[in-house]
């Protein structure tokens, strides 16, 4: 309180007080970062020539009036920088990661404790990993790109998973992912966290690490432009410090500000083209409040950026000058590594660098690009010539053992190519640095600067149709891996359940465009089937991936919900990676890799102890049918709990040990833990086995608690992506399901269930196929609570849900219009068909020859 009441009497005094300026400067003497600097305040005063207003406020001077209204503009431009990152601070579900704040007299009481430690033992840095994200398809046919959003190419795939395996090989560990929010960069990562087997790491995508914004020359090829305007215009915009290309009109197809991801951007914080100066000015805040943090605090900070937006990093962290950073380029594909010391300095690498950096490279740049260069080569030459790397694994190998052996075969193919490759050979992989040349190499144990080949991607001719990801779907029918084979069906239904009818978001052939949809919307999808659920295991809190029938259940999902169309703000996972990857396939379908992604521990599966991994007959011939249905259908009764030192122990996960902060210390466990270890070790209280209720217990509140509030009260659209036990708790928490009869309720996989915040019912998706939802999916015995007839607010029943009568916001006051769209929707369900790959296939044919 009483440092609030300081900071508002400086307020107060700073805007109304007479003699404000006079006390301002006085104040700036001794702490000059409290308003303004006090070079830049004698050089305004300096230069201060101007005859300005009559003053009535008391001012004697020119020069003193001058230098209030420049120290309050700064003061109010500070003041909303401020509030601007504490914005941003909270977005993606950053805070989570940091826990809750502090109470101020706990500070105070920690303070001696903390101040011994940075004196006696201080902590150090974390190691931070930059990768520039692999090549994208304009990366390939040499288009500038900036802050356009195109895909990778499958060699930027495999640049990214050989960026995977040299951190593996390193024996590097992440602990924290920052990335920006295009796809390039965001695919990148992801490719590089499944080659890793840790999904759940958390992943910040933010704004302030897009790449370099070109303005007027996104979209256009660099050889042709460079043609037509001089190589060394172009070079120039490229490779100088404060260069910036023409700009952008807020008219033009690239602005920014036609793209949704940036709707929470000013139009003054989306540039209209940008220098490397800008692109590292919008960078330096992320680098201080979040990247600098992390490390600070010991953890392995990875970010997956672009090249302008690294090389901007890159100059913070070694202060590299102005020209000097014209020669620093930053290739695909191979991690830079920086270690800190004490007191945050980069330490010297003890192997290849690049001139005026102190970033280790984990190989050198020209192996993987000779490797892929040479093997396109062969591909397009050789008939039925396979790719060495996309061969299917041997099953007698580990994941680790494969990944490795990997490795070793893009580096044996690499040093062998690099014989055939000359300099005539290099191509530009759109990196600005180093005016195009080669990359200057140090090697560790010499001092002579090598020029060795950029490490880029050789052109190859994109055409329009490889911007457009080519989906595979098939067939697949949702079965619950928990049920028993007898179907039961709802006899208390007393209407059809909502069908959310077509039409659809995207662009229908021979309809047209149909509205997106805008109101708040909660949709629920129980992640896609594992192979545990197919063999009838108790999975629980076992990391299970999804099998071949989940990613197409999850894939189905997502075009489904595209077709209807569905947006979303937000999207809330667990920390189970077929839940991660069910979101992340939902997401790909719908085109919205960008949105926030916040996973949290709270919407995990049932835990069940010593049931997992076991399968539900195992179960019942080892306990007896009776325990066997209390455990599994019991809404108060535990499974037998796992042993502190079980492989299915949650406290053995590391990602449960980093991660939860929001559940109290064990003293059982931290006693325990301690003995083990040899030192004092705190662990967290974490579950050793679930009932139903106990399962709900912390999936119902974060939801009350956390999501509705910061979501779907903000009238934001919102996916859950979860498991069935969860999904449970969330149905009972919204439809009213009685706790004797939650455990009957059974659900589908991979099937997107909506929830109308208005009417306060479940609808279901309209496949297009005409077949009665109940009839092809099995909600158990239940489902009559979850389909009961929609209401209004007002408690009357109503008579919109239905298949017939849905319609937009916009049709309300004219019901001519809603016969035609019964008409396009009846005229919809006659063309549409379930997507198959080939009709997706001759789609997307379709869709690039029109645009």
């Amino acid at each position: 309180m009483i440092r609030r009441r300081i900071v508002l009497l400086l307020f107060v005094l700073f805007f109304f007080d007479t003699n404000t300026s006079l006390f301002c400067l006085s104040f700036s003497d001794t702490n000059p970062n409290i308003f303004w600097r006090k070079n830049s305040i004698s050089s305004s005063l300096n230069s201060e020539q101007e005859s300005l207003p009559p003053k009535k406020s008391g001012y004697t001077t020119d020069v003193t009036y001058s230098s209030y209204l420049r120290s309050k503009e700064e003061f109010l431009g500070q003041w909303k920088e401020r509030a601007q990152m504490r914005k941003e601070f909270l977005e993606d579900g950053y805070a989570d990661l940091c826990g809750k704040p502090t109470p101020f007299y706990k500070k105070i009481l920690r303070y001696p404790y903390r101040l011994f430690q940075r004196m006696y033992r201080p902590k150090d840095p974390g190691t931070l990993i930059l990768i520039r994200h692999g090549q994208s398809l304009w990366n390939a046919n040499q288009t500038f790109t900036g802050w356009a959003d195109p895909d990778l190419s499958q060699k930027g795939h495999r640049e990214a998973e050989h960026a995977a395996r040299l951190l593996l090989e390193g024996g590097y560990e992440i602990d924290v992912v920052f990335t920006s929010r295009l796809k390039r960069a965001i695919r990148t990562a992801r490719i590089i966290l499944q080659e890793l087997n840790e999904v759940y790491l958390p992943v910040f995508k933010s704004w302030r690490l897009q790449e370099r914004n070109y303005g007027a020359l996104t979209g256009l090829s660099k050889k042709e432009t460079a043609e037509e305007l001089g190589a060394d215009l172009i070079q120039e915009w490229r490779g100088s410090y404060h260069a910036r290309p023409p700009a952008l009109k807020r008219t033009d197809t690239y602005w920014p500000g036609n793209d949704r991801k940036y709707a929470d951007l000013s139009d003054d914080e989306i540039p209209l083209t940008e220098s490397l100066e800008d692109c590292m000015l919008r960078t330096s805040p992320v680098w201080e409040t979040r990247i600098k943090r992390e490390l600070r605090k010991g953890r392995n900070v990875l970010v997956v950026a672009h090249a302008n937006t690294l090389r901007g990093l890159v100059k913070t962290i070694d202060g590299i000058s102005d020209d000097d950073i014209q020669d620093v380029a930053l290739p695909t594909g191979v991690p830079m590594v920086y270690k800190f010391d004490q007191y945050f300095k980069p330490l010297d690498p003890d192997g290849p660098s690049q001139i005026h950096t102190n970033g280790l490279f984990l190989e050198k740049p020209t192996l993987l690009k000779d490797a892929l260069t040479r093997e396109a080569e062969w591909a397009n030459n050789v008939p039925g010539y396979d790719s060495t790397m996309a061969r299917p694994s041997r099953k007698t190998m580990s994941s680790l053992e494969l990944s490795l052996n990997k490795l070793n075969a893009e580096r044996a193919l690499g040093e062998w190519a690099g014989q055939f490759i000359t300099a005539e050979d290099e191509e530009d992989d759109g990196s600005d640095g180093n005016q195009g040349k080669p990359i200057q190499i140090l090697e560790a144990t010499t001092t002579t600067a090598t020029a060795v080949t950029n490490h880029s991607s050789s052109l190859t001719t994109a055409t329009a149709a490889g911007k457009n990801n080519e989906a595979a779907t098939a067939e697949g029918k949702n079965k619950d891996d928990e049920t028993t084979t007898t179907k039961i069906t709802p006899n208390i239904v007393q209407s059809s359940p909502c069908v959310a009818s077509l039409p659809a978001a995207s662009v229908v052939p021979g309809i047209g465009s149909i509205p997106i949809r805008k109101d708040a919307v909660l949709v629920i999808i129980r992640h896609g089937k594992t192979e545990h659920n197919k063999l009838k295991l108790f999975t629980g809190w076992e990391d299970a991936p999804l099998a071949m029938e989940g990613i197409e259940e999850a894939k189905e999902a997502g075009r489904l919900l595209k077709l209807h169309g569905f947006e979303f703000d937000v999207v809330y996972t667990s920390w189970l990676s077929r839940a991660i990857e069910t979101a992340w396939h939902v997401m790909d379908e719908m085109d919205e890799l960008w949105l926030p992604l916040i996973k949290t521990w709270r919407l995990n599966e049932r835990m069940y102890g010593m049931l997992t991994g076991l399968s539900k007959r195992m179960v019942a011939q080892r306990h007896g049918e009776k325990k066997f249905m209390a455990w599994r259908r019991g809404y108060n009764t535990p499974p037998p709990k796992v042993s502190s030192f079980s492989p299915h122990y949650p406290g053995n996960d590391k990602r449960y040990n980093k991660y939860l902060n929001d559940v109290r210390f064990s003293l059982k466990e931290s006693l325990i833990r301690s003995i083990e270890s040899g030192r004092i070790t705190l662990r967290r209280k974490l579950p050793k086995s679930e009932s139903l209720k106990d399962c709900m217990d912390r999936t119902i509140p974060f939801f009350t608690e956390r999501i509705i509030p910061e979501a779907l009260d903000q009238g934001k659209r919102v996916l859950i992506s979860s498991s069935e036990n969860a999904i449970r708790g969330l149905l009972m928490h919204l439809c009213e399901i009685p706790e004797d009869q939650i455990s009957g309720l059974e659900i589908p996989n991979g099937l997107p269930l909506i929830f109308d915040v208005n009417s306060k019912c479940i609808k279901l998706l309209d496949d297009g196929t005409g077949r009665d939802p109940l009839e092809v999916h099995n909600f158990g015995n239940a489902a009559n609570y979850l389909f009961r007839p929609c209401q209004n607010e007002d408690g009357t029943q109503d008579e919109e849900c239905d298949i017939r009568f849905l319609r937009t916001n916009d049709d309300d006051e004219d019901s001519s219009k809603r016969e035609q769209d019964l008409k396009l929707i009846n005229e919809i369900k006659n063309r549409i068909k379930r997507p198959t790959a080939t009709t997706m296939k001759e789609e997307s044919v379709l869709t690039t020859t029109t645009e």
